[in-house]
């Protein structure tokens, strides 16, 4: 091997020190080098006698670059590292869309799979459509299509069972209700009975005014739909056993801008008349009923449950500056977010700073498909909600998003999207942050990943891909090995300028390349500031997420911050 054969002086041995030496030069080791130096020839050096000299033999030392230590993922950011102590509006927040669909959303299925599938991804923000179904049981489903519906109740046992598997930070039902009140009691009985005291049903002691972190919101599950009253009122006949159904203040009752408004109004117009018409479904027509304007009647037993999560309807910037509250949360279209993104960006910013604001898929996407989520983290966004259950680029960065941190579905925001003072823009160059320069060498792949009827000998390619703000944007790809999947070797170094690393992720892409066009057979994506430096192995994962060990690149990675 090259690299053992550089530091060891004879190429048959690597001294303690001749090891402590690549730690510090090339892997960037700069605390207890010594010590992790022993530890490493103790744990890979299978020759005793080696061992005992306190020297590693090739064998030793490919084992050790062939390890979970020499990944290019950081050890520091597998575990929560980031201060959890701020107000939930400030970090990014693992979020689903349609969470009970796992396929398209006309004729799709509704499964408990959906929520096991998110939860167990580290997601945080789960969508329940709810409905009211027979024997006042209410059922979840994507409304006026013919997906396959689902007891509510069933819902939320999957979710008391699976919500802290992956994480210990907070559980966030966004509820798009489109139920009658006495089904919305089912509701309430339902969350408080399964839930018990994970549900959050009464404000925090010192958070009356102000959003609770996640350290403080720990093991809690929190209820997003709207509400009837103030927190305090809340709070204050927390005990009383009365509950009435109450219409909602006409500002906040129409169905057409509850949350997303997918299930009612995705594949619909506005009319005021009951109407159907039919959508081309492969070889189904679908009848969908044109949405019908009326107002929601809101259960007070729900709406008590709703505490810091309210949902209200997204007006304008200037409205919320003046009368957003703390505990109001608003739902906002991709089409509409887009244009802001374009028209608006500082204010959009300035938004996200004070109120948790979630993005949601357009109507138009009835496969189920994804936007592209970095536009919307690149202006604070907190819940970016995709449809978990459709693989492919978009669910590639949310994945490698929310590897950060421990994989607890929050991640802290950079402060200059949480400083209201620093005037932030994704689209200017103004400077917030210290550029770097990212160095790759691509060095060779490792019994890279074939598709079933591939031929054994392959052409392949690597691209990589940096997503952040506009100006970050890049994507440089190697030269094609062919007939050699097995271990291609490229030699090939890359150098990306990355001004604001802290929203930047990067994305490895193995491709097979033939007459047809190219096909991705693994992938992995990570943030910028999550690689670590040094000789280094990228795993691949499957389009569908499936890790494909042993299958992997080996890469030189440099950068300074």
């Amino acid at each position: 091997m090259e690299i053992f054969n550089t530091y060891s002086p004879n190429r048959r041995i690597l001294f303690e020190r001749d090891l402590i030496e690549f730690l510090t030069q090339e892997q960037c080791v700069d605390k207890m080098v010594r010590i992790i130096a022993s530890e490493i020839i103790e744990k890979y050096e299978p020759i005793e006698e080696v061992k005992k000299h306190h020297q590693m033999s090739v064998e030793g030392f490919t084992r050790y670059m062939d390890s979970s230590e020499c990944l290019v993922f950081k050890n520091e950011c597998k575990h929560v590292y980031q201060d959890m102590n701020h107000p939930l509006c400030d970090y990014f927040i693992s979020s689903s869309h349609n969470t009970y669909l796992i396929s398209d959303q006309l004729v799709g299925r509704s499964d408990l799979w959906g929520y096991i599938s998110a939860l167990v991804k580290g997601c945080r923000c789960l969508e329940i459509d709810c409905w009211d179904g027979a024997q006042n049981e209410p059922i979840v489903y994507h409304g006026y299509t013919l997906t396959s519906k689902i007891l509510f109740k069933t819902v939320i046992q999957v979710i008391h069972k699976y919500a802290f598997v992956s994480s210990e930070y907070p559980v966030v039902l966004s509820l798009e209700n489109h139920c009658s009140p006495s089904q919305q009691e089912v509701m309430a009985h339902n969350m408080q009975k399964i839930l018990g005291d994970a549900l959050l049903s009464d404000i925090l002691e010192n958070y009356s005014d102000m959003l609770p972190s996640p350290e403080a919101l720990k093991f809690k599950i929190l209820v997003k739909n709207k509400k009837i009253d103030m927190l305090k009122d809340t709070h204050e006949k927390k005990h009383s056993t009365k509950y009435d159904q109450v219409e909602e203040s006409e500002d906040e009752s129409e169905v057409e801008d509850e949350d997303d408004g997918t299930s009612q109004t995705s594949l619909v117009k506005d009319n005021s008349e009951e109407q159907e018409e039919k959508y081309k479904t492969g070889s189904k027509d679908v009848l969908i009923p044109k949405k019908k304007k009326r107002k929601l009647k809101l259960s007070l037993a729900l709406s008590d449950l709703v505490i810091y999560t309210k949902a209200m309807k997204f007006k304008s910037f200037e409205y919320s500056r003046l009368h957003q509250r703390f505990n109001e949360s608003t739902s906002i279209g991709e089409k509409k977010a887009r244009k802001f993104l374009k028209l608006r960006a500082k204010e959009f910013i300035i938004h996200t700073q004070r109120f948790i604001t979630r993005i949601y898929p357009k109507a138009t996407r009835t496969t189920s498909s994804n936007f592209n989520p970095q536009d919307f983290w690149n202006v604070g966004c907190q819940m970016v909600a995709l449809n978990f259950q459709t693989p492919g680029l978009p669910m590639d960065l949310q994945i490698g998003k929310f590897l950060d941190n421990g994989g607890s579905g929050y991640v802290l925001k950079p402060h200059f999207l949480r400083d209201i003072n620093l005037k932030f823009d994704p689209s200017e160059s103004f400077r917030v942050t210290k550029p770097i320069t990212l160095t790759i060498r691509l060095i060779s792949g490792i019994q890279l990943p074939l598709n079933d009827n591939s031929p054994d000998k392959a052409d392949t390619l690597v691209m990589i891909e940096i997503f952040g703000i506009p100006d970050d944007q890049r994507k440089q790809q190697t030269r094609i090995i062919r007939k050699n999947a097995f271990s291609p070797k490229w030699n090939e170094t890359f150098t990306f300028v990355i001004k604001v690393p802290e929203l930047a992720l990067i994305r490895f892409v193995v491709n097979q390349v033939s007459f047809m066009g190219n096909d991705v057979l693994g992938q992995y994506t990570l943030p910028v500031l999550c690689l670590n430096r040094g000789y280094r192995r990228v795993p691949l994962f499957s389009k569908l997420g499936e890790n494909l060990e042993p299958a992997s690149l080996f890469v030189y990675i440099w950068y300074v911050t």
